[in-house]
């Protein structure tokens, strides 16, 4: 992405917890999941993406945020089937990223995986998992290699508040808890499990309270945010890594499509939605701050805007340049030699 122009700051840098580069890669990394996720949107639409495609706009705070207090090639990501944002988060192509999604050779599954199983051993990305938390105790298998390798990793398994309330959740905050794994568990609360609310599906909704009954801590955390997220799990990786066991962050988050492209979402309020885009977006909670304090200036942003949208475009030339996989390609990567 090219470099903007940024004017200096007028704030003392004494009173800021983040400085004006960290803010400002806050703002670029949270706009290119949702410039990215727009134009996934356009090319399903066009009948380019097939099957499932869940998007992830309106979220982006969470990723970034926990993003920043990893270390990339070093600690183990896995998630959900609402995972693009959490790709690029880990600094994965997002050509790959969108050619996995139309199906082609040039994808990081080669094609095979879609939009729900896409892979980066290279970013310690473990998918992308489309059956409900099942993530959650592949995370936990994550927490144990770091552990058994001694390496200094952290696993953080991502689920949203539905997932919170399968079996295996539970299961896995028992056992990392028991053999003290070092596992990041982050509830991205957007507050409904497909169409149905917290509220008509769990009878306790503090998910960060899930794992008191193993021993492990926990904080709520103002997931639309970034600065908050990133704040948070300075402390929950902190305490992580250090080898206290684990921790369960609860991300209080929104998101402003539907569960999946197919999804009318009926079952909530435009006036709802149009609340949390007006009052609580965090991409533009970050940008009036950014302008407030002198970080920068309009043409800036509109700057930065320019470059990622051409970082998008040709995420999606790429895509339909890149070939659809051979008829053979069925038959590799089922097994593997060990």
């Amino acid at each position: 992405m090219a470099t903007t122009a940024r004017k200096s700051a007028k704030r003392a840098s004494s009173n800021k917890q983040f400085d004006d580069a960290q803010l400002t890669k806050f703002y670029e990394d949270m706009l290119l999941i949702r410039r990215f996720e727009e134009k996934a949107g356009q090319l399903y639409g066009m009948g380019l993406i097939g099957g499932f495609c869940h998007l992830y706009i309106g979220q982006e705070a969470v990723v970034v945020g926990i993003q920043h207090e990893l270390e990339t090639g070093k600690d183990s990501v896995i998630t959900g089937y609402r995972d693009h944002g959490h790709m690029l988060a880990t600094g994965m192509d997002p050509d790959g990223v969108m050619a996995e999604l139309t199906g082609r050779e040039g994808g990081y599954s080669k094609g095979k995986g879609g939009s729900m199983h896409m892979f980066s051993t290279e970013k310690r990305f473990f998918g992308g998992h489309g059956i409900v938390a099942a993530q959650v105790a592949l995370g936990g298998g994550l927490a144990f290699a770091h552990k058994y390798n001694d390496d200094g990793g952290i696993a953080v398994a991502y689920y949203g508040d539905g997932a919170a309330n399968q079996g295996q959740v539970a299961e896995t905050m028992n056992m990392a808890s028991l053999w003290q794994l070092p596992i990041l568990f982050v509830c991205e609360n957007n507050r409904y499990a497909m169409g149905t609310s917290n509220e008509r599906a769990a009878a306790v909704t503090d998910y960060a309270a899930r794992g008191k009954p193993y021993g492990i801590p926990g904080a709520r955390v103002d997931g639309m945010d970034v600065e908050a997220m990133a704040t948070e799990a300075a402390k929950a990786v902190k305490h992580v890594r250090s080898g206290k066991g684990p921790y369960v962050l609860e991300a209080m988050t929104y998101r402003y499509r539907g569960h999946s492209m197919s999804d009318p979402a009926k079952y909530r309020t435009k006036e709802e939605v149009q609340k949390y885009r007006t009052e609580q977006d965090p991409i533009e909670r970050l940008r009036e701050k950014l302008l407030e304090g002198g970080v920068i200036d309009e043409a800036g942003l509109k700057a930065i805007d320019k470059d990622i949208k051409a970082v998008v475009a040709k995420s999606a030339d790429f895509s339909q340049a890149s070939p659809e996989p051979a008829p053979e390609e069925l038959y590799t990567d089922v097994y593997v030699s060990a």
